[in-house]
């Protein structure tokens, strides 16, 4: 028979465990819209760019934008073991606008506290056709799923490097997606 403190220090520790990362419901309301995440800016940092866009035309014509991109810190961690994104994983795209006038610079860009925009890629496999969703965030509001004829889901299935994710993208993930065989060439 274990010693009592070990009855007691289980559940503790399976609580533990558990709240490491929201259970993928807990993300969702009863009617299938995301709750954004309101801390996502103390996740892990992937990678930004600057003025990335997917067709020839430019993301906000006349102004420069930084992508920044943020993952959950419970899906890096499974991504470092396995070179996959887990069941669960969210990735946050911020917009930024860029800035060239402030402070002491004088020549390039730094990004502007203006937040042009906020897009979330989620994975969830028994909820998503394909196992990912993707959403228009504003603000704190819940937000429906953008329907699966956007561009967005056929572009990331063409031409996303793991997991219809764009790690190639993101230079520390990409070294690891490349050491574990998962990194599409894209």
């Amino acid at each position: 028979m274990p010693p009592a403190r070990m009855i007691y220090a289980l559940p503790l520790l399976l609580w533990l465990g558990a709240a490491a990362a929201p259970a993928p419901d807990a993300r969702f309301t009863p009617d299938g819209r995301f709750r954004p995440p309101t801390d996502y800016r103390e996740w892990v940092f992937l990678s930004s760019g600057l003025d990335m866009a997917y067709t020839d035309a430019p993301a906000a014509a006349g102004h420069k934008v930084f992508d920044n991109v943020f993952v959950d810190p419970a899906a890096w961690t499974a991504f470092k073991r396995t070179g996959h994104w887990p069941d669960g994983t969210v990735f946050i795209l911020e917009n930024r606008l860029g800035a060239t006038q402030g402070s002491i610079n004088r020549r390039g860009h730094f990004q502007s506290a203006e937040v042009l925009g906020v897009e979330a890629h989620v994975r969830d496999d028994a909820r998503f056709k394909g196992g990912w969703g993707f959403f228009a965030l504003s603000g704190e509001t819940p937000a429906e799923q953008i329907p699966y004829g956007a561009a967005c889901y056929a572009c990331h299935e063409a031409h996303g490097a793991v997991d219809t994710s764009f790690t190639q993208f993101y230079p520390v993930a990409r070294g690891i997606a490349e050491k574990a065989g998962t990194l599409k060439d894209r």
